[in-house]
């Protein structure tokens, strides 16, 4: 089984960056296309960004493309998400895990992390 560690986030204000990072054990993510999901209080967990397993092409929501880099270290087993200019929007617990091949669902592995919360006090 896999599992996923997210880690990173923190209090921060708008404006400021964080960088959160995926560590996977239990099998290698190396050929896995990767995402990030974030859940804000209270509503549902959307797509944030995603990476494919070469780590060749990226996807991300509208919302934070511009702001937001998603990357990879395979030989670390370990996905990034760099974040800029945050805003308070950007509020919400942030979650990792594996995508279809549309780069945009959830294909989960057996189930999620405990993920991170990030908090942008404006």
């Amino acid at each position: 089984q896999v599992q996923l560690v997210e880690s990173g986030g923190g209090l921060v204000q708008a404006g400021g960056s964080l960088r959160l990072s995926c560590a996977a054990s239990g099998r290698t993510i190396s050929s896995v296309p990767m995402g990030w999901f974030r859940q804000p209080p209270g509503k549902e967990r959307d797509f944030v960004a995603s990476i494919t397993g070469s780590g060749g092409n990226t996807y991300y929501a509208d919302s934070v493309k511009g702001r937001f880099t998603i990357s990879r270290d395979n030989a670390k087993n370990t996905v990034y998400l760099q974040m800029n200019s945050l805003k308070p929007e950007d509020t919400a617990v942030y979650y990792c895990n594996r995508v279809r091949p549309d780069l945009t669902s959830a294909y989960v592995f057996s189930s999620w992390g405990q993920g991170t919360q990030v908090t942008v006090s404006s």
